[in-house]
């Protein structure tokens, strides 16, 4: 009977693990998959390739992120939808700063002149 009254406090105790914040690993699991589905469909909605939303999310499941993407694919061809154009730039295409751009052609054009002095 001792014993019975001591392990309850235990029991109640371990019941609240999720009250106390501790994560249960297949409520994790669940929670990445989800989140894994929910880029793959964003990506496919925005005309992406999957290759593309593999490098734009490398923290993503990339199962999941498939997942996602060939259910949105299969929704959008059976309501025959149109997806959207993406507002950030593909990977490998973005260009440099105008900024940048007008700093080259001076720092050549001093080069330049200072090879000119040089020489003479």
């Amino acid at each position: 009977m001792k014993r019975l009254l001591l392990a309850l406090p235990l029991l109640v105790a371990l019941s609240a693990c999720e009250q106390l914040g501790i994560d249960d690993p297949a409520k994790v699991a669940a929670a990445k998959e989800a989140d894994g589905k929910a880029v793959g469909s964003a990506c496919r909605h925005a005309m992406r390739a999957i290759e593309d939303c593999y490098v734009l999310n490398p923290k993503a499941q990339k199962a999941a992120v498939y997942a996602g993407w060939r259910e949105m694919d299969e929704y959008m061809r059976e309501n025959k939808l149109e997806g959207i154009a993406p507002v950030v730039p593909r990977p490998g295409t973005v260009k440099p700063p105008a900024d940048e751009e007008d700093a080259r052609p001076a720092e050549k054009a001093s080069e330049k002149a200072s090879e000119k002095a040089k020489a003479h």
